[in-house]
Formats: structure tokens, sequence, C-alpha cells
């Protein structure tokens, strides 16, 4: 059994791109990483792998600021337990190299049996459920659920209509973000920089607005894969909400993806907030699998 780390994007990418495009859904966001870099050479990047007898079973990628994202071969669980054949050994040598390595991720996001199977062994245990204190070293800070959407359901449309993003709602988009950003704990931007990620949206038409005599709600096309779409940054302001807006902005971007020829689109929920579920459920969209977002503090 082998580690290997890689500086080159180009040589990791075509090393566990096959591995990562055996489920798209489950590993969304790493190909979009992968497929959407220019960078042959990221700087800062950790790019690893686990070969165990010419195979490639484990796969990391960490872009800082954001999470270590996790791939194991043959991982196809849904509910997160443990099961016979679990790489266990690949995924103690992962953890131990990128420890020794100094890399020190801020945090892992992955499939929960492999997120919490590795938080153990990069840890040596010191794991907690959602308390920063007492020294522990890894803290699950939240569960979402990976929902997947097949066909369309009907749906009672909100009052208004859907348009996507244009200049002139610069003024607040970038605010609905940073709210969103706070009540789903994700990594926070300035509003500058949350203004230009925004603008790239424009051009691209991947930024669907609910107009109610104002704008009211939205809903982002975020990343794709070669089959799928990923729906993120739905938001709908506290004074708007229950009125079926999300449901209806939703509802019209993943028909659009859809329409225009994916076969999926999927998006991860709270899994501590079933209203927001709820909203998808009524569209189709059903749990497929649970990702444990984990915090590290400081490791061994």
């Amino acid at each position: 059994m082998e580690f290997r780390r890689y500086d080159d994007v180009g040589a990791f990418s075509s090393d566990v791109l096959d591995l990562l495009l055996e489920n798209e859904l489950l590993n969304n966001l790493p190909i979009s990483i992968l497929t959407g870099t220019r960078d042959r050479y990221a700087t800062g990047w950790l790019m690893a792998t686990v070969v165990d007898k010419g195979m490639i079973t484990h796969a990391a990628l960490c872009t800082k600021p954001f999470n270590l994202l996790l791939c194991e071969a043959g991982n196809t669980r849904r509910g997160g337990s443990r099961q016979d054949g679990d790489r266990q050994d690949g995924v103690e040598l992962l953890a131990r190299e990128i420890r020794r390595l100094g890399v020190d991720p801020p945090g892992l996001l992955a499939e929960r049996g492999l997120a919490r199977r590795f938080a153990d062994a990069y840890t040596g245990g010191r794991v907690t459920i959602g308390d920063n204190t007492g020294g522990h070293m890894a803290v699950i800070e939240k569960s979402l659920v990976v929902m997947r959407l097949d066909n369309l359901d009907g749906y009672e449309k909100a009052p208004g209509y859907c348009r996507t993003l244009t200049a002139l709602d610069m003024y607040f988009v970038p605010y609905w973000e940073r709210s969103f950003s706070e009540e789903c704990r994700t990594n926070a931007f300035s509003i500058s920089e949350t203004a230009e990620r925004i603008s790239t949206r424009i051009i691209k038409n991947t930024h669907y607005i609910w107009e109610d005599q104002m704008p009211v709600s939205q809903a982002v096309n975020g990343r794709n894969t070669p089959n799928g779409a990923v729906i993120n940054m739905v938001y709908t302001p506290p004074h708007f909400r229950g009125r079926g807006y999300a449901t209806s902005v939703v509802a019209k971007l993943s028909g659009a993806l859809l329409d225009s020829g994916k076969d999926f689109c999927c998006l991860f929920a709270d899994a501590g907030n079933p209203v927001a579920q709820n909203i998808y459920r009524k569209l189709g969209y059903y749990d497929v699998y649970t990702f444990d977002d984990i915090t590290f503090n400081n490791p061994l």
C-alpha cells in the first residue's frame, strides 16, 4: 500500500477522475473542482492518493480555505454505517501521511462513514459532535443530506415569476449570500469578494431569482458533473419564508437543468432542518447519502 502526493493538477486529475466518475452524485464536488480548474500547478492544494496493488483506493483533495474532500473506492453506502470491505488500512495511511506532512486541513466534508473513520484516525479518536470544548481535535459541526432529483413532480407555484440574475441585483444578492453563509455555517467571504464571485453568474445564467413585486428568493446552479447538476445557495429572507417562494425557484431551476439534458439534479440539505428537506421532497427530490461536515482543531 502506497501513499502518493501530487503537485500537478493534471496528473492528479488523470489518475483519479475515473474513480470519481464512478459515482458522480457522491463525488460531485471534487469532480467539479478538477474539471473546472485551469491551473496546472495549484499553490497550497493537497492532492493525494492511496494505491493498493496497482489500484487507487482513496483520493484526497483540499483547496484551502475549504475542507478536505475524500473519495473511497467502492463506497456506495447510503446509511453511513460501516460495511465489510471498508478499506480502513488505506484510511489510516492517508490520515497518518496528511498529519506527517503538516498540511492541517481546516476540516473535512465526506460521506458520513468515511468521514468519521478518517476523523478518528487523524485525531486518535478525539472526535465529538457539536461541542467545540473539552480539547476535542475534531468536531462534527453538522450533517448534510444529499438529495437527488430525476424527474420533477408537480407543485403549487407561488405568486410571482422566475428570472435570471442581472447586474441590477448586485445591491442585495451579496448580502443574501452573506446571510446564507451565516445561517448554514459555511465559509464566509467579504462582501466585495462575494460580489465578485456572484457577478460571474450573470453571463452564465446560473443564478435564478424569484420575484413577487420584488426579489424574494434565489437558487443557483453551483456546479456540474458530466451528467448531473448541483443546486446550492437556496435562500429566502426570513420575512418572505413560508410562502412557497423557495419551492418555486428551485423547481424552475431544476426543471431547466433537466430540460438542458442533465440526467439528475442534486443538492445538500441540512439534516437538522426538516423544513428545507420537505421543500425539496415536494418536487421529487429524495435522500441518497448523508455527509458530515467536520472541523479540525489541533491535530496530533
